[in-house]
């Protein structure tokens, strides 16, 4: 559900003041992951890594108060269910986008993510859900990335993490990851805690 609420009495009320307007309001940071974890289940139990990374970013972000508010048009809103949305190659070989419900279930998760994405594959359509709020990703695993800025647009002030292909070593493999939000929505260092959660939540999987 999405209720819009009054930012003043809230503990953005200095950022929403500050960076409602501002044209240039998002920001990015990028933490190298420790995703040894994550390709070892992927492998384990028939699960793409994908699927894994995303319901790890939605159970963090589940978790993460400014996670679940959003400006929009000039109001603040508050948001009480998560979803991952993912870019999707369709059937035709273009994009298309897709909205997951983030579940603490990770089985069901999965058959959401399988379902959904593969229905948009195939229609070439793409799928969003209404009410919940969204984070994006975008994974680019063609090549090893060290960072991904992404554009800036006033139709779409979600958060995004985005990531390329990961680096396998002897001991560790690893990911960088860029998050990028609305500094209207979280400060940097909160942003940074949600990158040290996500980590945790990949370490305890």
């Amino acid at each position: 559900m999405k209720n819009e609420i009054n930012p003043k009495e809230t503990k953005r009320a200095f950022a929403f003041e500050m960076w409602m307007t501002a044209p240039m309001p998002m920001v990015t940071l990028v933490k190298t992951m420790d995703i040894s974890k994550l390709v070892k289940i992927s492998k384990k139990r028939g699960i793409k890594f994908n699927t894994l990374m995303c319901w790890c970013i939605g159970k963090t972000a589940s978790k993460t108060e400014e996670l679940h508010l959003l400006p929009e048009d000039g109001k603040l809103y508050q948001y009480d269910q998560i979803a991952i949305n993912v870019v999707v190659r369709n059937s035709k070989g273009g994009i298309n986008s897709c909205d997951i419900p983030h579940t603490e279930d990770l089985q069901q998760f999965n058959r959401d993510y399988m379902k959904l994405t593969t229905k948009v594959a195939e229609e070439c359509q793409s799928s969003f859900l209404d009410g919940y709020m969204i984070v994006g990703t975008s994974a680019m695993i063609q090549t090893e990335l060290d960072c991904v800025v992404n554009q800036y647009t006033d139709k779409f002030l979600n958060p995004m993490v985005m990531w390329g292909k990961y680096r396998k070593s002897w001991f560790k493999t690893l990911l960088p990851v860029s998050f990028q939000f609305h500094h209207v929505q979280m400060d940097g260092g909160d942003a940074a805690r949600f990158l040290e959660k996500l980590q945790q939540t990949i370490f305890s999987l």
